[in-house]
């Protein structure tokens, strides 16, 4: 089972797609560029808009954009915001259990966090550690270096042609 659910992925497949944009994009637009559901990616654009890493304006020229910089913005942001803080490892004090120490374990098995819980907390925290580090500025450069100049002109004129066409037709932004 993974650590962090699909919302985390979405999310932050949808951020990458707010960086090379300076006018709102709509979450039907943003969904279905990624082929994804428009329900769940507005859901998703909710949470992260709640703790201010995009911003929404409505109206047929509305949509979504990064509330600020994607410098500023860690992976762990995305994360909190869409799952809230969650730790890797929750300790069951399993230790207490053992059949050797009858319901009364001595000073010297309980004096100290347990090592497997010690051992989880360093290896969330090193994670937490890396996830505080990235930045969607990071991982958008490396996009851009992996794919070819061809694609991201698409791309971005995928966005410019869906943004005219609603504009055009006049069909309010959810937003």
């Amino acid at each position: 089972m993974a650590l962090y659910g699909a919302d985390v992925e979405i999310g932050i497949h949808t951020l990458l797609c707010l960086l090379r944009t300076t006018q709102p994009v709509s979450s039907h637009e943003l969904a279905t560029y990624q082929g994804l559901s428009p329900t769940h990616v507005a859901k998703v654009l909710g949470r992260l808009q709640q703790a201010g890493v995009v911003a929404s304006s409505p109206g047929k020229t509305g949509g979504y954009l990064l509330a600020r910089s994607a410098a500023e913005i860690s992976l762990t942001d995305v994360v909190d915001a869409i799952e809230g803080p969650k730790p890797l490892f929750a300790c069951r004090d399993i230790r207490f259990r053992c059949e050797l120490l009858a319901g009364d374990p001595p000073e010297w098995a309980t004096c100290s966090m347990c090592a497997v819980n010690s051992a989880m907390k360093r290896a969330e925290s090193a994670m937490r550690d890396v996830l505080a580090k990235t930045t969607l500025r990071q991982l958008g450069e490396e996009f851009v270096r992996k794919a070819p100049p061809e694609f991201l002109q698409r791309a971005s004129g995928w966005f410019v042609e869906h943004r005219e066409q609603r504009v055009s037709s006049g069909r309010p932004s959810e937003p």
